[in-house]
């Protein structure tokens, strides 16, 4: 039951985040999702509903680089990756949504990474 409310409550500051965060074409959405064992990272045009790229640590071409590293270094790796592709696609800028998780630990990590990327927000 109170993972329930946990999932619950993460639902609604995610939604509550949202409702005043959008992305555009120009400066589109970096959207996370974090799960116990995995990190997933979107960048998201809202306007269009298109995602533009996305990156997560079951990627098949990060899992070899992150085999027997512990989670928030995964998610560096993963936020690397994304600031990478999306430097790839011309995107320099985009708006962070943190997914109703607590801006700590991987999430964190993983913003910090993208940062050093090239990503700015």
């Amino acid at each position: 039951m109170a993972d329930k409310n946990r999932a619950a409550a993460r639902l609604r500051r995610h939604a509550r985040v949202r409702k005043n965060l959008a992305g555009t074409a120009a400066r589109p959405r970096l959207s996370v999702f974090r799960s116990l064992s995995e990190i997933y990272v979107q960048v998201i045009d809202d306007q269009s509903g298109r995602t533009l790229i996305s990156a997560s640590s079951v990627d098949r071409e990060l899992r070899a680089e992150l085999d027997g590293k512990n989670k928030t270094e995964q998610a560096k790796l993963v936020g690397a990756a994304v600031a990478k592709r999306a430097q790839g696609k011309g995107i320099a800028s985009v708006v962070f949504d943190r997914g109703g998780f607590r801006y700590t630990g991987r999430v964190k990590a993983l913003a910090d990474s993208a940062r050093e990327g090239g990503l700015q927000f």
